[in-house]
């Protein structure tokens, strides 16, 4: 790429540096809330949140598992996180309870990946907060516009594809 185009980039190590400032941040800010997953979910009080959402729904897995991931993303503030919590805890049991109610694997893995976009987005995600940095504004000024797309779109989504999951079969 930069043989390429070795002519409109005079400044070589200027235009290197400056692409490894803008990434250090999103990067670092990443790598903070991915561990801030990871130490939510070894704190004892996890147990008390994994008992409560396994207990929501108990009845249809797709409902409590949809609730269940949204909840730990918004509490890691990561999708991937909320995700990676959800299954590496929770995964066999709604596994289980998804068979056992005749839904697919894969029916459970996209209602998965759907949830993970609706709370994840909160205020101390860390795409939320390097969006506003970069574009220098605050939470006050921004954050009800990306709560309206970042979360509740995501959100009425996931309600469509449960509702469609209902009406129709599990996929």
């Amino acid at each position: 790429m930069v043989l390429a185009n070795r002519r409109r980039l005079p400044g070589l190590i200027a235009t290197l540096g400056a692409g490894a400032n803008a990434a250090a941040i999103p990067a670092l800010n990443t790598a903070v809330l991915v561990g801030f997953g990871a130490v939510v979910a070894s704190l004892p009080a996890f147990g008390v949140v994994r008992d409560a959402v396994l207990g929501i729904a108990p009845g249809n897995p797709l409902i409590s598992l949809s609730i269940a991931v949204n909840i730990l993303a918004g509490i890691t503030g990561s999708a991937s996180g909320g995700m990676s919590i959800a299954l590496a805890t929770m995964g066999d049991t709604y596994l289980a309870r998804g068979l056992a109610a005749g839904i697919a694997p894969e029916a459970l893995h996209r209602v998965t990946a759907i949830a993970t976009g609706g709370l994840d987005a909160l205020p101390h995600n860390g795409a939320v907060v390097t969006l506003l940095a970069v574009c220098r504004l605050t939470h006050r000024e921004s954050y009800a516009d990306i709560f309206a797309v970042a979360c509740a779109g995501p959100i009425l989504a996931l309600l469509v594809v449960l509702v469609l999951a209902a009406r129709f079969g599990a996929f």
